[in-house]
């Protein structure tokens, strides 16, 4: 079995060496893989990357639900991170040297029971733990346990997430689906 600081190790090397690749700079120096590791990487997960500048967020994106093998998904997520993020331009090589990356890896997401009110759902949250999927008809946001920090209150995390979903912050509707998940996160320590 693989220990955590070596996953991280490996998912974060993965991470800044396809964001080297798609800036067309230096890679990372390699890290050998076991076959154990590579088998690891191959296997379906989910992951998101975090971009962090000083301190900032510059850029996160993921998915939420195991499709890709391990080491596509953390790549790809790592360039969307850094150019397709639309809250922010896309990172430019000069720019690169100075992110800092932290790499989720979510657990399944795990249904929660139907919520008729807001305050039912503020109830079945585990604040600092739970990442949470929102989804109401085509509408459907997620927030990494990484949030949080920021909105530590259950009322507040949902305000925020229905706007994220492009719903009205403080409408509750019963139809309103949540799921949450899990993560095991590792950062980077320098850039």
């Amino acid at each position: 079995m693989i220990d955590a600081a070596r996953q991280g190790k490996i998912l974060l090397h993965h991470a800044r060496a396809a964001l080297a690749a798609a800036l067309r700079t230096p890679p990372p120096p390699d890290l050998p893989l076991t076959p154990e590791e590579t088998d690891w990487l191959e296997e379906p997960a989910a992951t998101f990357v975090t971009l962090t500048e000083a301190g900032h967020l510059r850029g996160c994106i993921g998915t939420v639900e195991a499709f890709l093998p391990l080491a596509e998904d953390v790549a790809k997520n790592a360039r969307a991170a850094a150019f397709d993020d639309p809250r922010f331009p896309p990172v430019t090589a000069d720019e690169a040297r100075h992110l800092q990356m932290e790499v989720s890896l979510l657990s399944a997401p795990e249904p929660l029971p139907p919520c008729p009110d807001q305050a039912t759902a503020e109830a079945l949250l585990q604040p600092g733990r739970d990442g949470v999927i929102l989804q109401y008809g085509p509408h459907r946001a997620t927030f990494l346990p990484q949030v949080w920090d920021t909105l530590p209150e259950p009322r507040e995390f949902l305000h925020r997430l229905l706007q994220k979903a492009r719903l009205p912050a403080g409408s509750w509707f019963p139809e309103i689906q949540l799921w949450r998940y899990s993560v095991r996160k590792w950062k980077e320590t320098t850039a």
